[in-house]
């Protein structure tokens, strides 16, 4: 028999964690902020990219710690933070996880906890900016014949995919990554569950060779779902769903250089996936509102959504390949302090409402999609 948590049972909720290069530091701390909380049980993980990494992880520490403590779920949050906190102490300083190796342009950048914030972001260093558009002149299956990937090693020795396939697991996991030759998503889970699978789900294809699964070849989740919402409707039982989003929906101004260009294309196609979810959410809870769908056929989702865009705004998306131990600390610092805002503002939400409107925050200014305020409570398929 798996050992399954003793003590009192926490409110249920489900998480949705975006990918994000080293962005996925600030998801960290957003955790990290509601594990030692400890008033929220984690139902289902969906997670994207640095959003998968961070989802198994958790996941593995979790699991890991109820074995250890004969099922004491605050000994497992305990676990499972140490486990987030030693991935990203080994992510941090390490060169070509999420990107093109930066010499010493990134760090020399921060050599000093005082620095301002945009200088973490490579492309505001020229000789990185030269390196990089050399760089980008050539495939993965040129520059790297080998295929080297740093993240194997690391994902290796902490994520054991034993605890991800668990008969009776305290929290199920869902990895997404996208077809090379469909375009479509394909979600990991249970035994599916395996350092391949995470791997393929970061897979960026200008920065490593497609990995291969079963015969099919897949590149990073993000173009399909970032992150996959649909495995948290049909798999789990919460109706509290809670999303860590790291990729702006907005930044101002219009993108001049060919750098601000290709990160802001980026920042667009990367959210893609998850606006069109919510619109098809929207979309359904609105039929069931006007009674033309049969609402006990449809899960009643309460939306909440943990994000810093203000804080994360002068990090453009080149500090997403920036390991900079001290980019990744700020980032962690930023999540927590979401996280416990989040906690502060919203816990009292979870149960009996959502806390973030569909309609106000991913569809205002999208055509045909009229102003006001959503239902709170978000209708989706089973």
């Amino acid at each position: 028999m798996p050992n399954r948590p003793t003590t009192a049972s926490s409110t249920p909720i489900d998480l949705a964690l975006q990918g994000g290069g080293s962005h996925g530091a600030f998801t960290w701390g957003v955790l990290d902020a509601l594990l030692e909380d400890g008033r929220l049980a984690f139902d289902g993980v969906s997670g994207t990219s640095a959003g998968a990494m961070n989802a198994a992880v958790l996941a593995c520490g979790y699991e890991r710690g109820l074995a250890v403590s004969h099922g004491d779920a605050n000994a497992a949050r305990g676990e499972a933070r140490k486990a987030l906190r030693d991935f990203w102490s080994e992510i941090g300083g390490a060169s070509g996880c999420f990107g093109p190796h930066a010499g010493s342009a990134g760090r020399a950048a921060a050599s000093d906890s005082l620095w301002p914030a945009w200088t973490f972001n490579l492309d505001s260093w020229p000789m990185y900016g030269l390196w990089n558009a050399w760089w980008q002149q050539f495939s993965p299956y040129q520059l790297n014949p080998l295929n080297v990937n740093p993240l194997r090693q690391i994902l290796e020795r902490h994520v054991q995919p034993r605890w991800l396939c668990q008969p009776e697991p305290a929290m199920r996991v869902f990895v997404t990554a996208t077809a090379v030759s469909t375009g479509a998503a394909r979600v990991f889970s249970g035994a599916e569950l395996t350092i391949d699978a995470l791997l393929a789900s970061a897979c960026l294809p200008h920065l490593f060779q497609a990995i291969e699964i079963d015969g099919e070849a897949y590149w990073d989740g993000g173009y399909a779902g970032n992150p996959a919402l649909w495995p948290l409707v049909d798999h789990t039982e919460a109706l509290d769903l809670l999303l860590v989003q790291i990729n702006p929906r907005v930044r101002p101004g219009v993108p001049k250089t060919a750098g601000e260009i290709s990160d802001r294309l980026s920042e667009i196609t990367f959210n893609a996936s998850l606006v069109a979810q919510m619109r098809a959410i929207e979309f359904v809870q609105r039929l069931v509102g006007e009674g033309r769908l049969d609402e006990t056929a449809y899960k009643s989702l309460r939306l909440h959504r943990v994000a810093d865009e203000e804080g994360l705004a002068p990090y453009d998306t080149s500090s997403m390949r920036n390991t900079d131990p001290r980019l990744l600390d700020a980032l962690f610092h930023l999540g927590r302090g979401a996280g416990e805002r989040w906690l502060a503002d919203h816990f009292t939400d979870v149960g009996q409402r959502g806390s973030t409107s569909i309609r106000e925050v991913y569809l205002q200014g999208a055509q045909g999609a009229p102003g006001g305020k959503a239902p709170q409570a978000v209708s989706a398929a089973r």
